[in-house]
């Protein structure tokens, strides 16, 4: 998945670096500076939920984009709403991601 998102994030010429777990974001998002996190809510070694908690935590005006294939049910479901700041749901189309892009980084319509 984050390769056909990486994929797509080239079409609209923005550059991506892809974890292949959850401990690996974070070892990244403490070695570099980032315009946007795009997380899925389940990942090996650690959940979308607490990778975005990290995020809001340490680096509180970094956007963070939840994608999930699952009902999150209502608890979780408001948590990543409260603190999210953007959600997708599986499967997304390419125009939900350049929306994302326009509404959170102020994308070139």
């Amino acid at each position: 998945m984050s390769s056909l998102l990486g994929d797509i994030l080239e079409v609209f010429q923005c550059q991506s670096t892809q974890a292949n777990d959850g401990e690996e974001a974070l070892r990244l998002l403490k070695e570099e500076e980032y315009d946007l996190v795009i997380t899925d809510m389940r990942m090996p070694k650690m959940s979308g939920l607490d990778l975005l908690r990290f995020v809001k935590d340490n680096h509180p005006k970094l956007p963070v984009v939840v994608i999930s294939g699952f009902n999150l049910g209502p608890q979780q479901d408001a948590l990543v709403s409260e603190i999210a700041d953007g959600f997708l749901s599986k499967p997304f189309k390419v125009q939900d991601i350049e929306k994302l892009l326009k509404n959170l980084l102020n994308y070139p319509a």
